[in-house]
């Protein structure tokens, strides 16, 4: 069996989900990922965790007047915000700090790359999407795309948290049916800044990553960042909290989130945020790795923090088994992204064949002071293929992994793989683990190809509908490939039925229903070809 390498580090980060019952697994609910051993009996071959791609350069820089804030901190990139697409007018949209603690302004693009700033009627000739307070300082924000609101005002769903001068700071609360003309709902419980919400669809209810400080398990000697969480089924009650709502343990870095070996500070989990994919929660633990704030504003640098991914079945237990930053800071002075990274509201998005993960990183550059721990703020991107966060391998000499018993009521199985170098075979078996007729390997039309859509067939049928209902085995035998997921689907065109994160071009809705067969040649050309030149490996 695959062992994931995770520790038990924190008391709702966990090194291996339980163990799949005996019984039967429904498998209806998307694509199957192996970021866990959830759906694996038995397995010879080997998992392999996966890096994205960072294009080169920002593709959002500050260019008005609003963004380059005098000179003094430039600013136009995710502070958690939102990235999402709508299917409703086929935009990408985003909303973005403007201006260090400035504005919430907002932008679109037709294909995620190239963005417009509209003009609009909250603050004329800006996109600014909120008025200017005298005595208000937007910090940490959060827009969500609501596509599944039963209320048209409340389609768009946004909170802010403001620093207020001579006051406490304050979480306001805000619902729009545009995304640009926001109504004032009501204020949060308390909560500090770089706070943030998401939506987990499997439990229907709205989750609140609430930003405490905490005397820390790993060192008494001082308060440390933690997470805490609010739930309800209904986002504006979900917003409004006393102590008695908040559910904990709280949530915070652990041994295994290694500090910076140049700086050795203590890490501290910053940021937390997640959204559903496919069959599980996606989760981006943002960490801190220092310096303190006292150092980076004495050298004029920006905070040193890395993305790092985290899975979940259940919504409040993280698997978190590859440390590796996922999206890191550069380090290095004079460079677009050397810190401060954040990640965008809504997590990641599909885009064709690949997932566009949006975040926000510093440079510390400032026209007018030379360098500032706050300037230089722009909007990033990494790509990883659809599925791409774990995959099970094998060599020249071949190797199997054989599923627990599983139930599904699609028809049709497909793959995500590449197998261009080499092959992927499938059998079924039945529940005592006895080959099905018509479904052994021998049977098994080879995959040679390399495609995130694939469907398996074998010799005397792709239809899987006898089996519907029945405890079933599925076993996979590789060889000079790689296995990303699995999933049986209700037609040829191979939608999963499971939840698409922050959408994207050809998804209609929060989850894969599309009657596409997938993206076009023109498509998928479009968008490599726009990402291939220019890429961090």
């Amino acid at each position: 069996m695959l062992a994931a390498a995770g520790a038990l580090a924190a008391t709702n980060v966990v090194s291996e989900f339980a163990p799949a019952a005996p019984r039967a697994i429904s498998i209806d609910g998307g694509r199957q990922l192996f970021v866990d051993d959830h759906l694996i009996a038995d397995s010879s071959l080997e998992r392999k965790w996966h890096l994205p791609e960072i294009q080169r350069g920002p593709i959002l820089v500050p260019e008005t007047a609003l963004e380059l804030n005098g000179g003094n901190r430039p600013v136009a990139a995710p502070f958690s915000d939102g990235l999402f697409y709508d299917p409703a007018d086929g935009l990408f949209k985003l909303w973005y700090h403007a201006g260090w603690f400035d504005g919430i302004a907002y932008a679109s693009s037709t294909d995620g790359i190239h963005w417009t700033r509209p003009r609009l009627d909250i603050e004329p000739g800006t996109n600014r999407v909120l008025a200017k307070r005298d005595g208000y300082s937007r910090d940490g924000s959060t827009t969500w795309l609501d596509l599944n609101s039963s209320d048209p005002e409340e389609r768009y769903k946004h909170f802010v948290y403001f620093r207020r001068h001579g006051s406490p700071s304050v979480g306001e609360v805000y619902t729009s049916a545009d995304g640009r003309h926001w109504r004032l709902r009501r204020l949060t419980g308390s909560l500090g800044d770089n706070s943030c919400f998401y939506y987990d669809s499997f439990r229907k209810v709205w989750v609140w990553s609430i930003r405490r400080t905490a005397t820390s398990p790993r060192d008494h000697t001082g308060m440390v960042r933690v997470r805490v969480r609010r739930e309800h089924s209904d986002f504006l009650e979900s917003a409004s909290w006393t102590d008695g709502d908040i559910l904990g343990p709280a949530m915070e870095a652990d041994s295994l989130d290694l500090p910076d070996p140049q700086l050795g500070y203590p890490t501290q989990l910053y940021h937390m945020t997640a959204v559903s994919y496919e069959s599980i929660m996606l989760g981006s633990f943002l960490i801190h790795r220092g310096p303190p704030n006292e150092i980076c504003e004495r050298d004029r640098r920006p905070k040193i923090t890395d993305i790092t991914l985290g899975y979940s079945r259940d919504g409040m237990n993280w698997l978190r088994p590859d440390r590796r930053p996922f999206i890191a800071s550069s380090r290095e002075r004079g460079t677009w992204n050397f810190g401060y990274i954040h990640p965008a509201g809504g997590v990641c998005l599909i885009v064709a064949d690949k997932l566009h993960f949006y975040f926000g990183a510093w440079s510390g550059v400032s026209p007018a002071l030379g360098a500032d721990m706050y300037a230089g703020g722009s909007t990033g991107l990494a790509t990883l293929r659809r599925d791409g966060f774990a995959s099970l391998e094998a060599g020249a000499g071949g190797a199997s992994m054989t599923t627990t018993k599983i139930l599904f009521s699609g028809k049709h199985l497909f793959v995500n793989a590449n197998a261009e170098a080499g092959q992927l075979t499938v059998e079924i078996l039945d529940g005592s683990g006895v080959t099905l007729r018509g479904f052994a390997a021998d049977r098994c039309i080879p995959i040679r190809a390399d495609g995130t859509r694939q469907m398996v067939r074998w010799q005397s049928s792709s239809d899987l509908s006898p089996l519907i209902g029945k405890p079933v085995r599925i076993r996979f035998y590789v060889v000079r490939a790689q296995l990303y997921a699995f999933w049986v689907s209700p037609n040829v065109s191979g939608e999963s039925l499971g939840y698409v994160a922050a959408g994207g071009p050809g998804l209609n809705g929060s989850q894969d229903r599309t009657t596409n067969a997938g993206s076009s040649a023109s498509e998928t050309s479009l968008y490599s070809g726009q990402l291939h030149s220019g890429v961090l490996r």
